[in-house]
C-alpha cells in the first residue's frame, strides 16, 4: 500500500529529527521563539546559536502560525518553527490551533519551494497535548492539506512528508493515524 497523494509521499520513522537531511524540519516552538527546552533546545544545540539568533530577529509568533530560519550546522537547510497550542482541556481551540500550526508549516515550506519536510509530535511534549489526540490531528491535517491540493488540481513542491518520532509508542500512534487515512 502506497502512502502517496499525487506526487507527495508520506512516511513515518523513528529517530532523531535533528539528523535528517530533509529540506526542512519542524520545530515545535513557543510564541516567543525562545528555544530553551525539549526538541527546540535539541535543534539549537545541533544546529548552533544562529537558529536562536534568527528567531530573535523574527520576534513573537502567534499560536497556530509558522516561520522559517536556516538549519545552521544541521544537514537540513531550514527549520520551520510551528507554534502549537499548550493543552488545557481540549475545549480552548487546541485542535484547531494544532491543525493550523501544521498547515502553516506546510505552507511556509511551499513558499520556499522546498521538496521535503520532517514533522515531529508538535505540542505533545512540554505543551502537554495528549499524544493519542495530537498524532491524529497532525497526520490528518497533513493528509487533508494534500488531498485539498489534489482536488483543486494545485501543484506542490513537497514530494516527501516524514513524520519523525523519538519513541516506539509515538511511532505506532502516527503509523496508525497514517494507515487510517490511506485505508479510506
Amino acid at each position: 500500500m502506497s502512502n502517496k497523494i499525487a506526487n507527495t509521499e508520506f512516511e513515518v520513522i523513528q529517530g532523531d529529527i535533528t539528523l535528517l537531511e530533509t529540506d526542512a524540519i519542524v520545530n515545535p516552538a513557543n510564541t516567543f521563539l525562545m528555544h530553551s527546552g525539549g526538541l527546540a533546545l535539541a535543534i539549537v544545540k545541533r544546529g548552533g546559536m544562529i537558529i536562536q539568533q534568527e528567531s530573535k530577529k523574527i520576534g513573537n509568533v502567534q499560536t497556530g502560525s509558522a516561520v522559517i530560519t536556516t538549519g545552521g550546522n544541521m544537514k537540513t537547510m531550514h527549520v520551520i518553527h510551528a507554534v502549537g497550542p499548550r493543552y488545557k482541556d481540549g475545549k480552548q481551540g487546541e485542535p484547531e490551533k494544532l491543525a493550523s500550526a501544521v498547515t502553516n508549516a506546510l505552507k511556509v515550506a511551499e513558499v520556499k519551494k522546498l521538496t521535503s519536510i520532517a514533522i515531529p509530535a508538535i505540542s505533545s511534549g512540554i505543551f502537554g497535548y495528549p499524544i493519542e489526540e495530537s498524532s491524529k490531528i497532525i497526520v490528518d491535517t497533513a493528509v487533508e492539506y494534500f488531498n485539498a491540493k489534489k482536488k483543486a488540481k494545485e501543484e506542490t513542491t513537497l514530494t516527501k512528508v516524514v513524520f519523525c518520532l523519538l519513541d516506539e509508542s509515538t511511532l505506532k500512534l502516527f503509523k496508525k493515524a497514517l494507515d487510517a487515512n490511506f485505508k479510506k
